[in-house]
């Protein structure tokens, strides 16, 4: 990347400004401007250098485009030579009959870095995952947090090893035949440390989360570089595989040509140059499908979304949750019809928005691998009162029954870190915010939040206290005890079925169908000659199954017949039929 001192040489956009100057190693050195680009060459700067930029004689501030910043993201910035593109035959992971897990790197182990996760990249191996998904990791203020907060995201937070650690993350997840994922945020920047403003138009107004960029006004040209410039970092010089993109619909731009759909057409370019697959997935409120059809056909072009409707009708019909954006969710012929949709809410209404919402999935054309399906993910869990996962409220039955209903679907399936042995640890919304004032909006922001649900403030864990944080680590001594460990092979199974039952993996959401018996509580799920016959109900259960003739797979005690499976309480089985 030119411009940041790696050869001396450094630039910054900052066109309002009168004057701007580089200081490199607590010298000042005058820069020259041209069409609002300033820039110095600087002798003897290079990598490891310290710099920052003062505007109009004010006090230095971080590069927005810096690559490292290991004191924090107030202090000045080090100059980073990436390694370039590896040459070590890693040929890419595309998404099509993938296994997503996704991590959060400062829980995932006690070490909280990307070399400790590394320790544990072979259970990922031995449970079938062929994508890491990644929480960001770009430079966040304070030691501690989701990552949503980021401020400078071409640095590589120091919080779990900075720029060189990560590098060696995702190497090591290609030794293995791992694809890796990395979470961005382009919808909005965090509360501290977000300096942008004072060097260009870069934020047009605010959303939810904070200050939104400027896509469509005045100087956007240059704002939208900048994003594209971001994502060609990660694809080229960290070498990840797909960008999780966070929450698109909050992305505001009136163009004719979309961000998203600009962002597509600039990876499709980086994938040729590479000579490997290159995948963009949006989180989406939207459920518009045109996110994910090809641009050929109209659509943005981008490879898929994380489909919440799928999460919402297996979390409310498993645990009975109908309150907030669960009202919608809780039959289970809703459940049925997601499976085979994708969308609940698809130009039809929506209880919790009051308005229609959504439009329909071409079934005929969309194929169920461009929708993730998930029982939980770190929004799910974390965003609840007490950071509480489905094992806290559900029994080893049910928690095998919603993992089967995922990975026996059209959709590619994903993994929350622990949820394939039913962690008992809590993932709670936590900040490692250093300014008191802030973390006195945080703490009272989330108590009000969560009133609005239901909960108490005393239900609900201070997010800026560090034991928030430490309860958060998963417990890997407990993956291989008791009931833990019985879940955790009900995964692995699932997993390996999904390959060598190809069926399972069949992303045609035509050819599926689903037989629902509201008042029995049960669901049979065709897919080809397979059925996953599943009983949520509190007692045994005949399900009929014309022609069943085999027990594919079974984590409980079944019966069968020509006509029918019998299943105890909060089972399933996938059996085969002639």
């Amino acid at each position: 990347m030119t411009g940041t001192g790696v050869d001396g040489t450094f630039s910054v956009w900052a066109p309002t400004a009168g004057t701007v100057s580089v200081v490199v190693d607590g010298v000042a050195w005058p820069m020259s401007a041209d069409e609002g680009w300033w820039t110095a060459t600087v002798e003897g700067a290079g990598p490891g250098s310290s710099y920052a930029y003062a505007l109009d004689g004010a006090d230095p501030l971080p590069d927005p485009r810096s690559r490292r910043q290991p004191d924090g993201v107030h202090a000045p910035s080090q100059v980073w030579a990436a390694p370039g593109v590896p040459d070590d035959g890693w040929t890419g992971r595309g998404l099509p009959g993938a296994v997503i897990y996704e991590l959060h790197v400062g829980t995932f182990t006690p070490g909280g870095t990307f070399d400790s996760a590394v320790e544990r990249l072979d259970h990922l191996v031995e449970l079938g995952v062929t994508i890491v998904e990644v929480l960001p990791v770009n430079a966040f203020d304070g030691t501690r947090g989701w990552g949503y907060d980021g401020v400078l995201w071409f640095a590589v937070t120091e919080n779990y090893g900075g720029p060189d650690a990560f590098r060696r993350f995702v190497d090591a997840c290609h030794d293995r035949g791992l694809g890796v994922a990395l979470d961005v945020v382009y919808n909005h920047l965090g509360p501290s440390g977000a300096y942008l403003d004072r060097f260009g138009p870069y934020f047009a107004g605010s959303n939810d989360w904070g200050s939104a960029l400027n896509l469509d006004g005045p100087g956007s040209d240059t704002v939208r570089a900048y994003i594209l410039e971001n994502v060609t970092m990660w694809f080229v010089d960290f070498g990840v595989d797909a960008l999780r993109l966070d929450a698109v619909h909050a992305l505001r731009d009136t163009r004719a040509t979309h961000l998203l759909e600009e962002m597509a057409v600039h990876v499709q370019g980086l994938e040729a140059a590479l000579g490997r697959p290159l995948t963009l997935i949006a989180e989406s409120d939207l459920n518009d499908p045109r996110l994910v059809t090809p641009r050929e056909a109209g659509g943005y072009g981008l490879d898929a979304q994380w489909c919440d409707d799928i999460h919402h009708a297996l979390h409310s019909t498993l645990t009975g949750e109908t309150q907030g954006y669960y009202v919608d969710f809780g039959e289970l012929e809703t459940l049925g019809r997601v499976l085979r949709e994708a969308y609940v809410h698809a130009g039809t209404w929506s209880t919790f928005r009051g308005r229609t919402h959504g439009r329909p999935v071409d079934l005929d054309r969309v194929p169920g691998w461009r929708f993730l399906a998930y029982l939980q993910d770190h929004d799910q869990v974390g965003n609840r009162a007490g950071g509480d996962r489905l094992s806290a409220s559900l029994s080893p039955g049910r928690l095998a029954c919603g993992a089967a209903l995922v990975f026996c679907s059209p959709f590619t399936p994903m993994i929350w870190m622990g949820e394939e042995w039913g962690a008992s640890t809590p993932w709670a919304f936590f900040v490692g915010f250093e300014d008191p004032e802030l973390q006195d909006a945080v703490r009272e922001g989330r108590r009000r939040e969560f009133a609005e649900h239901g909960w108490g403030a005393e239900e609900v864990p201070d997010p800026t206290d560090l034991a928030t944080f430490e309860r958060s680590r998963l417990d890997w001594t407990e993956a291989e005890e008791g009931q833990h460990a019985w879940l955790l092979d009900v995964y692995r199974t699932l997993v390996a079925l999904r390959r060598t039952e190809r069926e399972l993996a069949d992303p045609r959401l035509d050819r599926v169908q689903v037989d629902v018996d509201a008042h029995a509580r049960t669901l049979v799920v065709h897919r080809g000659a397979l059925r996953l016959v599943v009983n949520l109900g509190g007692g045994e259960a005949t399900v009929p199954v014309d022609g069943a003739t085999e027990v594919v797979w079974a984590p409980f005690e079944v019966g069968l017949s020509e006509a029918a499976v019998v299943l105890p309480a909060e089972s399933c089985a996938v059996v085969r039929t002639c």
